[in-house]
This record gives structure tokens, C-alpha cells and sequence, in this order.
């Protein structure tokens, strides 16, 4: 993963375990105190809740405790330029037929969002993209059919 998405992760543990994990049991803690366990659906629903973050804290420890982070500021091709597309660069394409310019980030698969063009290098635009470099012109087959990109320029950043 990036340092952006271990960044992301941390916060997102610290979150859970400050904010929502207390939040829950005082929502267990409420639901108690209405009587009758076995027919009380408010106190279902918050152990539920309570099953489903102690699971995604659970992921994210365990993410956090195997991930290589990998910071592509500190990488450089030999001649000084950022010239080849890798894990964690950030890419600016323009697709060949309609002119549009796109910028794409390359990431993992919890830092991904489309929205933002943060995309995970398991997509088929960034497999397309990974190992290429400046002026190259690639095909691409997404989902709606194929898209011809030109890489004008990539950066790490």
C-alpha cells in the first residue's frame, strides 16, 4: 500500500476504536435496560454492529501488521526522470479518441476510490497502465469495450 493508505487505515482504526466501539456499547448498554433480551430488536441490531466492527478493526490490524508501504517519492529512474508507470505513481493519460485527459492514481485495493481516481492496481486500466511509460500509446479492454490511452505523463508524487 501507499503511505496515503496507511494513513487511511490508521485513522479509520483509530475511528472505530474511539468513536464507534464506544458508541456501540453504549447502544448495547441502552438496549439492555429495556428488559426482555430474547424480543428486543434494538439490542439485536447493536450486536450486530458490534460483531461487524470488532471484524473490520480485526481486517485492519491485520492489514496494517502485513503491509509492505510503499513511497514512490523515493523512487528514480536511472537517467533522473519519472519515466515508467509503477505501484503508487500517478499517471496523466488522454484517451486518443475523444481528446479527455484523465489523471489516475495507481494504489491498493482498500485506498481506492473512483471518484477521485484513485484506482487499484488490480483494475484493468491500471494493469494496462503498469510497466509502460511517457509517449506510449496502449489499448485497453474496461468493461464498456476498449479504450486507446497516450501516457503523457507520469509522476511520483
Amino acid at each position: 500500500m501507499t503511505p496515503r493508505g496507511e494513513k487511511l487505515l490508521r485513522e479509520e482504526l483509530v475511528r472505530l476504536k474511539t468513536v464507534e466501539r464506544p458508541r456501540i456499547v453504549a447502544a448495547i448498554a441502552e438496549a439492555r435496560s429495556h428488559g426482555d433480551l430474547s424480543e428486543n430488536a434494538e439490542y439485536d441490531a447493536a450486536k450486530e454492529e458490534q460483531g461487524m466492527c470488532e471484524a473490520r478493526i480485526k481486517d485492519i490490524e491485520g492489514k496494517l501488521a502485513t503491509a509492505n508501504v510503499i513511497d514512490v517519492t523515493k523512487l528514480k529512474s536511472p537517467n533522473g526522470e519519472n519515466l515508467k508507470v509503477v505501484f503508487g505513481s500517478t499517471v496523466t493519460v488522454v484517451d486518443v479518441d475523444t481528446d479527455k485527459e484523465t489523471v489516475y492514481h495507481i494504489v491498493g485495493e482498500d485506498e481506492a476510490d473512483i471518484d477521485n481516481n484513485y484506482i487499484s492496481y488490480k483494475t484493468p486500466i491500471a494493469k494496462g497502465l503498469l510497466g509502460k511509460m511517457v509517449d506510449d500509446e496502449i489499448e485497453i479492454n474496461i468493461p464498456k469495450g476498449t479504450v486507446t490511452y497516450d501516457i503523457v505523463e507520469v509522476q511520483y508524487i
